[in-house]
């Protein structure tokens, strides 16, 4: 049965997904509706819509989870369809059918198939009938030591949430209770299983098109390996190193998969390949995938296009356009991997990324690009009641050595001046040799994070004698000095100055302190004007070019070097090509002690605490022991005893908001005699 055209679409989501369904909606002449929580009032992608809906409040369970509020929001502002996205109600029947009651275009799988595949404990149930190889769910109540390691999964929903690998029996209950806390807050459903945790596997998705006539498209796989607490980091098309046979397994189980539940639309099914070659069937997503940009860009499709042209009721061609080249997506958040990735909000100063051919589609023609899906922009705020993924970079060519090169250099010469990220992890792994030989796991970085973080990365094209990171930051910092000096020296612009005049005695060297982010190094650097020219402490061969206020320019052992600088209070931002780093000026004297009592645990960032342990003041508390949890960024927590010893306050409430650095416990720490 043909559904009538399309002509408006409200789109249940915020964000980066939002904006690309957008996007394709205005090539296709389809007029847009947006949804925002308070806390979203002034993102982009309200500001793109045509119209848009307001859902009072700011917790997702208030907002963008509430079915009824979307459907209400799509009727009064006129749209005639609803486009799920990813993430929140995207995989909930219940919504679907719903949107469908209303009278709306569910723009995705039929809500039955929503269904079957919703649950993975029914979905594993139904891939077994059609002859999918998967995993056996485990009883978590007779599961034994020699059934570890073991995985504690979601049954709804996805993005490493609700996600647990249990290496110790003893640790499973605690486990299995954190799960079922933060599938319930994510999803609104709490029911978790347990299953074998594969060692060393790799992760391998189909992606998978159909419509309503009866026609499949298996459109290629994606290794999805590189995660970060099992949420995807890096992913790329065609899958590196796999064998024929298994490709083949892959497509045929994820088309059997597709045709079993009567699905129409796009679908990924997701899998786990051993290391004996070996897939097993992991769930299947009923959405558009958070990767799919890479099938895009190999195969030239636009998948939101394709979705709608499926809920008019549409036919697909017989088989779909064959792939060609290679395209990798590295995910950019606002995070800190050095410290447990915790998320890191704040003001978004200034985001650019140099060489952009596209933002949120393919261009036509072009066999190898760059493009940027962003759900923010410089000068908004990155809150934290919602996903820190700040936005996708994708780089495509002929080859995957090319396109891995292309994103790396790309990231690597961002600009992006505001919260800590992981675009310097992004750039080592993407030019590690294990990545570039393909040898991919789950536990990629989980093996090798040690040498993955630290300070800033540096380019590749600065031999000499500043082969250090640490060398690099110091002429950051120098130039971050020289910067200052100049805007204080003259308000004329971006033209070269002098700073300060030469003496012929000698004068005692300016100096300015800086501490880089995120690893907290400090470094002091001084410099004064000689009878040669730039005298810099410790730096020697460092020959002064010119500087402004946001521009300087030195000469490092015969090779000059420009540096961006960009001040916004105490925290400068310097980029080169030589070293990209964020700074804190330094008081030239040491500030007062703290006055925060020695043993507090303070909150990393804001957020909500959600659960505390068993514990009361003068209980004595084992360092690392859990003491409570904080939402925040959708992703739970921990907060642990910072040393051995007696809790001696507690402060912490359930549900209590906490900005960073409050005050939530504090341990008195053991002495020893």
């Amino acid at each position: 049965m043909r559904h009538k055209d399309i002509d408006s679409v409200l789109v249940a989501n915020r964000g980066e997904i939002a904006r690309r369904v957008f996007r394709t909606c205005r090539t296709l002449g389809i007029a847009t509706v947006a949804v925002y929580a308070d806390a979203d009032a002034d993102a982009a992608h309200v500001a793109e819509a045509d119209a848009a809906v307001r859902l009072p409040g700011n917790a997702p369970a208030d907002t963008y989870l509430r079915a009824d509020l979307l459907v209400a929001a799509a009727l009064a502002a006129g749209a005639d369809a609803v486009h799920p996205g990813y993430g929140f109600l995207s995989e909930n029947a219940e919504f679907a059918r719903a949107v469908e009651a209303a009278g709306l275009v569910w723009i995705g799988p039929p809500p039955d198939a929503v269904e079957a595949m919703g649950s993975k404990t029914r979905a594993k149930e139904l891939m077994a009938a059609a002859g999918v190889p998967l995993f056996a769910a485990l009883d978590p109540a007779r599961v034994t030591a020699a059934d570890l390691p073991l995985l504690v999964k979601a049954s709804a929903g996805g993005g490493g949430r609700g996600m647990r690998v249990v290496r110790e029996l003893d640790a499973l209950e605690s486990e299995l209770a954190a799960a079922r806390s933060e599938a319930a807050a994510a999803f609104g459903d709490g029911e978790v299983f347990v299953e074998p945790y594969a060692e060393g596997a790799r992760h391998v998705e189909v992606q998978v098109l159909a419509d309503a006539h009866g026609t499949v498209w298996v459109l290629g796989e994606r290794d999805c390996s590189l995660q970060r607490r099992h949420q995807k980091v890096i992913e790329e098309t065609p899958a590196p190193g796999l064998g024929e046979e298994v490709r083949r397994t892959l497509h045929d189980s994820a088309a059997r998969a597709a045709r079993s539940i009567g699905y129409t639309g796009a679908g990924t099914v997701e899998f786990l390949v051993a290391r004996d070659g070996r897939p097993y069937f992991l769930e299947m997503n009923t959405r558009l995938q958070v990767e799919h940009p890479v099938t895009e860009c190999v195969t030239g499709l636009d998948l939101v296009a394709l979705q709608i042209r499926v809920a008019e009721g549409a036919a697909l061609p017989p088989s779909p356009p064959q792939p060609h080249g290679h395209a990798v997506e590295a995910r950019l958040y606002a995070e800190d991997p050095a410290r447990g990735w915790q998320p890191q909000p704040g003001a978004l100063h200034l985001f650019e990324l140099p060489g952009v051919d596209a933002e949120f589609a393919v261009r036509p023609g072009l066999d190898a690009g760059l493009r940027l899906d962003a759900g923010v922009s410089g000068g908004e705020t990155i809150g934290v009641h919602y996903d820190p993924m700040l936005a996708k970079v994708i780089a495509w060519a002929p080859t995957r050595a090319e396109a891995v090169r292309r994103l790396a250099y790309a990231l690597e010469r961002a600009r992006l001046h505001g919260p800590v990220t992981n675009r310097d992890l992004l750039v080592r792994v993407l030019r590690h040799p294990d990545f570039a030989a393909a040898r991919l796991d789950t536990g990629f970085l989980e093996h090798r994070l040690d040498a993955l973080i630290g300070a800033p990365a540096a380019a590749t094209d600065a031999p000499g004698p500043a082969d250090t990171d640490g060398d690099r930051v110091r002429f950051a910092a120098l130039a971050a000095a020289l910067a200052d000096a100049a805007g204080r020296t003259s308000a004329r612009g971006p033209v070269p100055v002098r700073l300060g005049g030469w003496r012929n005695v000698p004068s005692q060297p300016q100096v300015k302190r800086f501490r880089s982010e995120p690893d907290g190094r400090e470094y002091e650097v001084g410099y004064r004007l000689g009878r040669a020219g730039l005298e810099a402490t410790g730096a020697d061969g460092v020959r002064w070019v010119s500087a402004s206020a946001r521009r300087v320019v030195l000469d490092i052992d015969g090779v000059r070097r420009a540096f961006d600088v960009a001040a916004y209070a105490e925290r400068v931002f310097v980029d080169s090509p030589f070293v990209s780093c964020a700074l804190t000026a330094l008081a030239r004297f040491t500030a007062p002690e703290d006055l925060t009592p020695q043993g507090s645990l303070l909150a990393p960032m804001p957020g909500t605490v959600i659960r505390i342990g068993e514990f009361s003041p003068g209980d004595r508390v084992e360092k690392g022991r859990p003491l409570l949890w904080l939402e925040a960024m959708k992703m739970e927590h921990v907060i642990a005893a910072p040393a051995t010893g007696t809790l001696t306050e507690l402060t912490a409430e359930v549900g209590r908001q906490v900005d960073v650095g409050a005050v939530l416990a504090v341990v008195k720490e053991e002495t020893t005699p």
